[in-house]
């Protein structure tokens, strides 16, 4: 019952990140020429210049990377990315939006941000619309580069082709809209909640503790120090308090330790990732 729940969930979201990215193309970035980086943009430019029907450009284009797939991913995301992206090429061909507006500004922008939240959705629940996150994770298993310069570099001669064949103007947008649609995947994927690490060496870490658990509602964990060198000479077995905040908190964090201890010895370090543990307090106040 529970696999079933789960499928049903993950089908659903799958459906409404299709949907969304299909109004980012239909209504924003299809009717006014603007392109997206990856798979999508290479699609969209060839339709444009030929004059073919952008649905079946689209399934052409992302069976190569599906067959890179095949190698370098599980054969149930493959199929899932496979049945995306068919579903994507339907909706397309189907849906008959109007522009919703002629402001160029914002076609990207919004064309972006619908685009980079039904993709984001989609790889969240498993499955893939775009071949060049494929393609990334193809190149970075065989040859250690990461997946991020790989989309990059991508899309660098997508965009330059762009500029050549259709107009600078043009490409100059479509940058926009990529960024914008990086970022929106970023956020479906990771979530609005960023981190931040914190390392406090303190003659007052009592106090601190204290601030931290009732004042900033935050999880901490005690080191034991041996033996220390700094501005205060040597010191043994200092306590050592290593927490996880949201970077909401931090300037509350920093003041708090600022009150009990002028003196503290803070590292503050990028998390990029957090699984259990954390106390969200301040978001059931």
């Amino acid at each position: 019952m529970n696999n079933f729940k789960q499928i049903l969930s993950e089908s659903f979201q799958i459906c409404l990140g299709i949907l969304l990215a299909s109004i980012g193309l239909k209504a924003f970035l299809l009717p006014n020429g603007f392109l997206d980086g990856g798979a999508t943009g290479i699609a969209i430019l060839i339709s444009q210049l030929y004059n073919l029907n952008i649905s079946i450009v689209l399934l052409i284009v992302s069976i190569p990377f599906l067959l890179i797939a095949w190698k370098s991913m599980t054969k149930k995301i493959v199929l899932k990315s496979f049945l995306s992206i068919t579903t994507l090429a339907i909706f397309i061909h189907f849906e008959n939006f109007t522009s919703v507006t002629d402001d160029k500004l914002l076609i990207a922008i919004f064309g972006g941000l619908f685009l980079g939240a039904g993709i984001g959705l989609t790889i969240k629940n498993g499955a893939v619309l775009d071949g060049s996150e494929i393609l990334g994770i193809y190149i970075n298993n065989r040859f250690g580069i990461s997946i991020g310069k790989v989309i990059l570099f991508f899309n660098i001669i997508l965009f330059s082709i762009t500029a050549l064949l259709i107009s600078i103007e043009v490409s100059m947008y479509s940058i926009l809209t990529f960024l914008i649609t990086a970022k929106v995947i970023d956020l479906m994927i990771e979530g609005f909640e960023d981190y931040v690490g914190l390392m406090i060496v303190s003659e007052k870490s009592d106090e601190i503790e204290s601030g931290l658990i009732k004042e900033i509602g935050v999880g901490i964990t005690i080191y034991k120090g041996a033996k220390g060198y700094g501005q205060r000479g040597i010191k043994d077995h200092n306590e050592i308090i290593h927490t996880v905040i949201n970077r909401i908190d931090i300037n509350r964090t920093y003041r708090l330790i600022e009150q009990k201890d002028e003196k503290a010895f803070i590292i503050e370090f990028d998390v990029n990732s957090v699984k259990g543990g954390i106390l969200k307090k301040y978001l059931s106040k």
